[in-house]
């Protein structure tokens, strides 16, 4: 059996009386993506700047490729080949992709003399083996995110780490773009490199990862081959509750159709035929591959991309939609899904941020009215539980599940009758989860109508009254609540329907 390359053993950690880790045992062997999940709070940060050498662990051993680590800093892990890349890249936006790389991997003084063509070669001998091509000469900030972190990982490759740590590297990317950061990964993975991910995806853990560690309360709750757990299991290892309070569905009444979709298409977007229904208090799950086609047919109803041909009702009324804001008139709202570029201005207040999209009703005379707009998000503060320290606190200092509230305040703020939400609590923790599960419900109770996209099938099944699988930009089938299995919903997104026996063995 392959020794591991890094071994953390009863790892306990302590600040000011508080208890982050306690006795936390970590393993990672050579070709391995070893996940590490858990709650907000659980402790996963903190093992990190363990392994990373940014603190110091009050007790316990820490060993890498055989060797136990006694004083561990920064530049001990960097000389022992651990490198970690972060969700925000941590590149000079000014400087190209050549003088990144250098900047990290030359030695010398102030005054050494450059070889600018063997930088560009280690540059691009070092993305390639990153599985990627990218121009060493063009500018860091004109890179896309999954660009930045493919420089990230050249650096690493090139710094001679044989640990990586990514740390929710994939929640800025959208979905071709995580397929592309995973084929970065089995690139890795081949070269014998070990990768510790931290993700709260739950589907990106069960397609990448070979073991899963879970963190609760700082202490190990235990560690899993990926193929031994299921993902409710693995979510009641988080929470340490059973997964019903995760997904807390309950009947509500359901009233006139709200939104109707009649032989919807859109080349634009590649969305074609589509045709559906959903009801005031109805949650609609929109389900499917990637490529399907789920996020592309939100943005055809919310008037982001043309429609060629088909016909939008909203309360049985045929509506126009060109546009957001002809969305937003007939009364369809779209949270879309990733909330940092899209969802809310990290710059700007929460108060702001709710107001955006409502502007007409906290103005007067075409100039904003503060009191107007500071009662407006108090309102939604307190009826979705966001957590800040008041409405004038700057969005990009709440936690991410409360990021995803006030987007969504801002949507429940216009009064629409049909909320898109597009993977409502991506990139958020098991207890955020279940707290904006209890508001979906809250709001499917008063009326409104809920069309939810998720990439976790635990969630879909969990939250929906009625499935919607799509295929190759259309409906492949609509499963009832009752009748939904895993197993169904992914034949009906891979284009076949179970049938006979083995649909029964299957379920």
């Amino acid at each position: 059996m392959l020794a591991p390359l890094l071994e953390a053993r009863s790892i306990s950690k302590a600040f000011a009386g508080v208890r982050a880790l306690n006795g936390v045992n970590f393993s990672l062997f050579p070709g391995e993506v070893h996940a590490l999940v858990g709650e907000n709070g659980a402790g996963k940060s903190t093992l990190i700047k363990v392994f990373t050498g940014a603190i110091a662990a009050d007790s316990g051993s820490l060993t890498v490729a055989g060797r136990e680590v006694r004083h561990h800093t920064p530049a001990t892990a960097r000389s022992l080949g651990i490198g970690a890349i972060y969700q925000q890249p941590s590149l000079f936006p000014h400087l190209t992709v050549a003088e990144n790389i250098a900047w990290t991997l030359e030695g010398g003084g102030l005054w050494h003399r450059v070889d600018w063509k063997a930088r560009q070669r280690l540059a691009a001998g070092l993305i390639r083996r990153a599985g990627a091509s990218i121009d060493p000469e063009r500018v860091a900030g004109t890179l896309s995110m999954p660009e930045q972190q493919i420089v990230e990982i050249a650096k690493a490759i090139g710094a001679g780490a044989r640990i990586l740590i990514m740390d929710e590297p994939t929640s800025s990317l959208t979905d071709r773009e995580v397929e592309s950061l995973f084929q970065v990964i089995a690139s890795l993975r081949a070269q014998g490199s070990g990768v510790i991910y931290i993700s709260h995806r739950l589907n990106e853990i069960f397609s990448i990862a070979d073991r899963i560690t879970v963190l609760r309360d700082g202490e190990t709750i235990g560690t899993r081959n990926t193929t031994e757990v299921q993902p409710t299991g693995l979510i009641e290892m988080m929470a340490g509750r059973p997964s019903a309070s995760v997904f807390p569905k309950r009947e509500v009444p359901h009233g006139a159709i709200a939104l109707e979709l009649r032989n919807v298409s859109s080349s634009a977007a590649g969305v074609r035929a589509v045709s559906f229904s959903v009801r005031s208090g109805e949650i609609v799950g929109l389900a499917g591959l990637v490529g399907s086609g789920r996020t592309e047919l939100a943005e055809t109803i919310f008037g982001l991309n043309a429609l060629d041909s088909g016909e939008i009702l909203v309360e049985a009324r045929r509506v126009r939609i060109g546009s957001p804001a002809e969305a937003i008139e007939a009364g369809v709202a779209y949270v879309p899904q990733d909330r940092r570029r899209h969802g809310i201005v990290l710059e700007m207040p929460v108060a702001a941020n709710t107001s955006l999209a409502s502007l007409g009703a906290i103005s007067r005379w075409g100039w904003i009215d503060g009191a107007r707009e500071r009662i407006l998000a108090e309102r939604y503060v307190a009826q979705l539980h966001i957590k800040t320290p008041s409405v004038d606190a700057t969005c990009g200092t709440l936690s991410g599940g409360n990021q995803q509230k006030v987007a969504l305040a801002r949507w429940l703020a216009t009064s629409p009758k049909v909320l898109i939400l597009d993977e409502p609590t991506q990139g958020v923790d098991v207890g955020s989860k279940s707290e904006i599960h209890r508001r979906m419900v809250d709001l499917a109770e008063g009326g409104l109508a809920i069309i939810m996209i998720s990439s976790e099938l635990p969630e879909i099944l969990g939250m929906s009254d009625r499935i919607l699988v799509m295929h190759a930009g259309s409906i492949g089938g609509v499963l009832s609540r009752a009748e939904a299995t895993q197993y169904k919903i992914l034949s009906l997104a891979l284009g076949h329907r179970p049938t006979g026996e083995m649909a029964r063995i299957q379920e």
